[in-house]
């Protein structure tokens, strides 16, 4: 299943992400953004879980703006959880 979510209070504008019917995460593409961060970010979390993946990204700051690129993804993951 196919998910895109629209960022909100970061570089990044979009984050595209996939998951299998088990919830598990088959693709993950964040445009925008500090390009070598973001892809690096989407290759540590393409093949885990997307729970696993949420719990470990949830809550990561950048510079004070009360959310992150990863935190971001967290939130995209939870929508798509939600559409599954």
């Amino acid at each position: 299943m196919k998910h895109s979510y629209m960022t909100h209070g970061v570089c990044s504008r979009q984050i595209n992400v996939e998951l299998d019917d088990n919830g598990k995460i088959t693709d993950c593409k964040i445009i925008g953004g500090c390009m070598g961060n973001t892809a690096g970010i989407c290759r540590l979390v393409k093949g885990i879980d997307a729970e696993d993946a949420i719990g470990r990204l949830k809550g990561i700051d950048c510079n004070g703006r009360g959310t992150s690129c990863p935190d971001q993804l967290a939130n995209a993951l939870e929508e798509a959880l939600e559409k599954l």
